[in-house]
């Protein structure tokens, strides 16, 4: 009899190990997942720094912003309603942290000035819309993994944290953009009779 209990415990034992252990992959699976889908969402605002219309790029950058959020809420299986998402980022962008709300307008408008106004504005939006997008992505991404949902959010209770990653972001903006610069670049084939 002993032997069955002691069986048995040791049964309990390694399912709780293996709970234990899969809770934790996929806790890290979320991770990698979520961290895959900020930097490709951060990669394409900053793309978008070079669209040459003004106001076009800053309606690209919503709906990239957006998109990201959908793509986190599903990550982290919380209900996405667009006009949730579309407030959460006006308020996070515009009420949190002003300068990542009007520097990429300021930037955008720049482009009505003929030949400057564009050189102006390319390098500053590449940076600030790819910070920006970073510092929403990472600011959702602990709001979500805390439970939260897009009706919990409260943009002034993340204030500094915003603030935090947008300048993570800047650096990390600026190091994609080096690393862009320094990738080899690809000779185009020619034709061989």
């Amino acid at each position: 009899m002993a032997k069955l209990d002691e069986k048995q415990s040791d049964n309990t034992n390694d399912e709780e190990k293996s709970s234990s252990t899969s809770k934790q992959t996929a806790h890290e699976k979320r991770k990698e997942q979520t961290a895959a889908t900020i930097k490709k969402y951060t990669a394409g605002a900053m793309a978008v720094g070079v669209v040459p219309f003004p106001l076009l790029d800053l309606a690209a950058l919503a709906a990239i912003q957006l998109k990201m959020l959908h793509s986190l809420s599903k990550i982290y299986d919380v209900e996405f309603e667009a006009s949730l998402g579309k407030s959460a980022v006006s308020s996070l962008a515009g009420g949190v942290a002003s300068v990542s709300g009007a520097a990429p307008l300021a930037a955008s408008l720049t482009k009505f000035i003929p030949v400057v106004g564009h050189a102006l504005s390319y390098t500053s939006l590449v940076v600030l819309n790819g910070a920006s997008t970073f510092a929403i992505g990472k600011v959702f991404e602990q709001h979500f993994a805390s439970g939260g949902t897009f009706l919990t959010f409260d943009p002034t209770k993340v204030r500094e944290y915003f603030t935090e990653q947008f300048e993570k972001g800047k650096k990390l903006v600026t190091e994609m953009g080096e690393k862009s610069k320094s990738k080899p670049k690809m000779e185009p084939a020619t034709a061989t009779k």
